[in-house]
């Protein structure tokens, strides 16, 4: 055991040696060393594998804070507090190897990461927080390190999906974050009963005779999904890792297309983008609606104690109920493979996704953990949502010509086929649209 660390820790600090590069940012906090650390001896050849993986972490730390270490992290902005609060705690655990530790901070969109860091990976952060459907992207570039000193751990810690979001070829490229990018319906409990919401027939039919209605947004290819995968469609990435595969145009694809017109014409229904979806919630028009963890306070404002949420329902598909699918999405974050510091930035990305951090991230950001143990202490009901949706949801990995295509589709049945296209050729249309080859 103690030959297998060392041989990982030596690997990590010739990556660490061998690469150049950083960038500045923000916000900076900066602890000044009190102590070398003292050298220890593995405890034995039976010690678990979390001791294991202890193990390598502090050897990593003694070489890589023996002398001065600037770091740069990305995140969301309204994670700043956040993350300085969980940047101080690297700090004083780390703070005592010899050298200076020195992380400074920038907002940065996790839905944006990717174009920002494929600018110039060379001056992008050591470390940065990103959506997962942007991996196989800044895999094939080159922007992400492998993760490589503890990944076993990191695997062993978190949800199985959330490992998968995380992988390429077999190989984890990213420590998950959080497991609930996803999404799922919101309702007022004292319009709905739990039976009513098994059903979106039954829940726009009763919000149409009260004057209400349920939301969706469904001129955005990210739920429009949802009707299709349903359905046993398929959309997927295609093996080159750029283009889409979609046979949405087979049967019953064009049946899809008219249910969901059919849909968007119901009077208890309202097609709302995400901005929308807050003011339709504080006006009282709304008494349901599909959206995701980040609306759930505004939700919850809104309704008070009568604030629920639950899976997906089932929509009518030729006579039949169909279980709307969704999308599955992780919170990943990378380390910077031109990192000056790679082991260092690997220790804080490993630091940032702890189990005491994720616990944090939930209490201070509602944000679902993809760590198990802090998703077991973890309770709200958008949570609850999302975990009972994860049954029927799938990992976001689609081509760059998919959502505009999709939203075409969606806006045409949103608009209830204003031009009387047979449903047939709406889909057709769509498919050459998402499948077309992308231009690089």
């Amino acid at each position: 055991m103690k030959k297998q660390i060392s041989l990982a820790l030596a690997g990590v600090m010739a990556l660490s040696l061998a690469a150049c590069g950083g960038s500045a940012s923000t916000a900076t906090s900066t602890s000044e060393a009190a102590s070398t650390a003292e050298s220890t001896e593995a405890s034995s050849a039976a010690s678990t594998e979390a001791a294991a993986a202890g193990d390598v972490l502090d050897q990593a730390a003694a070489a890589a804070f023996a002398q001065d270490v600037t770091l740069t992290m990305w995140g969301a902005e309204e994670d700043q507090d956040l993350l300085r609060e969980i940047s101080d705690k690297f700090i004083e655990k780390y703070g005592n190897y010899g050298g200076k530790i020195t992380i400074n901070l920038g907002a940065q969109s996790e839905k944006e990461a990717k174009d920002t860091v494929l600018t110039d990976p060379t001056a992008a952060a050591d470390v940065f927080a990103f959506a997962d459907d942007q991996l196989n992207e800044l895999v094939q570039a080159g922007a992400l390190q492998e993760v490589q000193l503890n990944a076993d751990d990191v695997k062993s810690r978190n949800t199985p999906a959330s490992v998968d979001a995380a992988t390429v070829d077999g190989k984890l490229y990213a420590y998950p974050l959080t497991a609930d990018n996803g999404y799922f319906m919101f309702y007022d409990k004292s319009f709905f009963t739990e039976d009513d919401v098994k059903s979106l027939d039954t829940m726009m039919d009763k919000a149409a005779a009260a004057g209400k209605k349920v939301s969706m947004d469904v001129a955005n290819g990210w739920y429009l999904y949802s009707f299709y995968a349903g359905a046993g469609l398929n959309l997927a990435l295609a093996d080159d890792g750029v283009n889409t595969v979609c046979n949405w145009n087979e049967a019953p694809g064009a049946d899809v297309t008219q249910a969901v017109i059919d849909i968007c014409k119901n009077p208890g229904f309202i097609a709302l983008t995400d901005e929308e979806f807050t003011g339709k919630l504080k006006d009282g028009t709304l008494v349901a609606g599909v959206n995701g963890t980040w609306r759930a306070n505004d939700a919850a404002e809104a309704w008070g104690d009568n604030y629920a949420a639950c899976k997906l329902p089932t929509y009518t598909l030729n006579g039949e109920q169909v279980q709307m699918a969704s999308f599955s999405g992780y919170k990943l974050i990378g380390v910077n493979p031109h990192s000056a510091n790679v082991g260092a930035a690997m220790l804080l990305a490993d630091f940032v996704t702890n189990e005491e951090n994720e616990e944090l991230r939930f209490k201070e950001r509602a944000q679902g953990p993809s760590n198990t143990n802090a998703l077991a202490a973890a309770s709200s009901p958008a949570l609850t949502a999302v975990v009972d949706q994860s049954e029927y949801a799938n990992l976001q990995r689609v081509g760059g010509n998919f959502w505009a295509s999709a939203e075409t589709l969606g806006s045409i049945c949103v608009n209830g086929n204003p031009d009387g296209k047979d449903t047939q050729t709406l889909v057709d249309d769509a498919v050459a649209g998402i499948t077309a080859p992308v231009t690089q």
